[in-house]
């Protein structure tokens, strides 16, 4: 693994979840680790509810935009979590992959998504906790 591991969050419109996750490591992580995120179907704007749970907790991603998963993205990440995105992510040897069983946030209103919103903050500081651990033994 590089000096600074690339983690890539995947779900199916990169409106919710995946961009949840992404604020969630760039805030705990800062610049240690590269962060991305990516929809097999990408939204037009990333979830109200989403921006606004995130918003409670001190985290903005209001100037984050749903994107589209590149091969070449998923190919140059070191960590690829997937977030029901099912056979749409593609797979490379040698990756680690996560899949995240998560509730999708679409269509809800801020009260639903706020536990979604913790339990992804308790994943996301497992994986740095593990990432590293990683670094260290590299």
């Amino acid at each position: 693994m590089p000096d600074r591991p690339s983690v890539l969050f995947v779900c199916v419109h990169n409106a919710g979840r995946s961009q949840m996750a992404a604020g969630w490591l760039r805030h705990l992580a800062g610049d240690t680790v590269e962060v991305r995120s990516a929809g097999s179907a990408p939204a037009d704007q990333v979830n109200p509810a989403a921006v606004e749970a995130m918003r409670e907790v001190g985290i903005d991603i209001t100037d984050q935009t749903p994107k589209l998963l590149e091969w070449e993205t998923a190919e140059s990440s070191d960590v690829i979590v997937t977030m029901g995105c099912g056979d749409t992510c593609p797979v490379f040897p040698g990756k680690r992959y996560e899949d995240w069983q998560l509730d999708d946030p679409a269509g809800q209103g801020v009260d639903a998504v706020r536990p979604i919103r913790d339990e992804i903050r308790t994943r996301v500081e497992k994986l740095l906790t593990e990432l590293s651990a990683g670094q260290a033994a590299g």
